[in-house]
């Protein structure tokens, strides 16, 4: 069963008093959550995310591969921000890149583009305040709304929401909207594994499997600020429509898929230093 609650959106701090070194300090008035950003060249994006992003106690940043300065951009705004480089592996690898490496008890992924507002995140915490596993963000819930849905992707959403409401006897209202997080207690029993996009899918089809409370939260997508969209509506619809199949009818499988990928990318890190690991990705590793 879904939950879903309206809540305002929280006014705007700023990040000009973060400490100027590289050394991490938590903010007396921080939020205790892990936000996770995967980027790809979003420099110019991520300049104008983290002046809205509200006082958190950790930031995660997983690069893959930016040539146009991400990471100098976020370094700029953000000096305790944790940067882990990859290779260019998929959405998926560095979300899950990123949920390894949080310390705190809650985790938050928002896109760098800026069509999330990061100051929505006070609304993630308050659900995990309340008991819930797993917080996810809704444009179709009263108070969320998008002005960068395009029919195709909307018509796509509604479709693969209502199969997964079907598949999971659930009442969930958007499906395919990145805007997510989760107690990182229950990070092991989620066993993720997905590389794309469909990562976000998977997080809820494993999160219904496991039994989790599931709440949603109202969500405003905007245009995104400069650039263009990484998301290839069709290929990545299908991989999508595939996470829920699979979870759905072939579910017993879904750990051993998990612990083939945690065993080969552990093999991949065997011999590296413990402390360059959180600078290292794993190559893509299709189950």
């Amino acid at each position: 069963m879904t939950t879903t609650y309206g809540t305002a959106v929280q006014p705007m701090r700023s990040v000009d008093d973060l400490d100027s070194t590289r050394t991490p300090r938590v903010r007396d008035d921080a939020l205790d959550v892990s936000v996770v950003i995967p980027t790809m060249n979003e420099a110019l994006n991520i300049a104008e995310v983290l002046k809205v992003m509200p006082p958190v106690a950790e930031l995660i940043v997983v690069d893959s591969e930016s040539t146009d300065g991400t990471v100098e951009a976020v370094l700029e705004q953000w000096p305790d921000a944790v940067i882990i480089r990859q290779g260019r592996n998929g959405k998926g690898a560095a979300m899950r890149a990123g949920f390894a490496a949080a310390s705190r008890e809650n985790i938050v992924a928002i896109d760098a583009d800026g069509s999330m507002d990061p100051r929505e995140i006070p609304a993630f915490i308050a659900m995990f305040e309340r008991g819930f596993d797993v917080v996810k963000g809704s444009r179709a819930a009263c108070g969320g709304g998008s002005t960068d849905l395009t029919p195709l992707r909307a018509a796509g959403n509604r479709g693969l929401c209502t199969l997964y409401n079907v598949a999971f006897r659930s009442n969930m209202s958007d499906l395919c909207y990145g805007f997510i997080g989760f107690r990182r207690r229950v990070l092991p029993s989620l066993a993720l594994y997905a590389d794309g996009f469909e990562i976000e899918a998977q997080i809820l089809c494993h999160a219904q499997l496991a039994g989790m409370r599931i709440a949603e939260v109202p969500s405003l997508e905007l245009d995104r600020i400069h650039g263009e969209t990484n998301l290839r509506t069709w290929s990545d619809g299908y991989r999508v429509l595939k996470a829920i199949l699979r979870s759905r009818f072939a579910s017993g499988r879904e750990i051993w898929r998990f612990r083939d990928v945690e065993r080969r990318e552990s093999e991949a890190l065997a011999g590296v230093p413990r402390g360059d690991r959180l600078r290292l990705a794993a190559p893509t590793l299709t189950p």
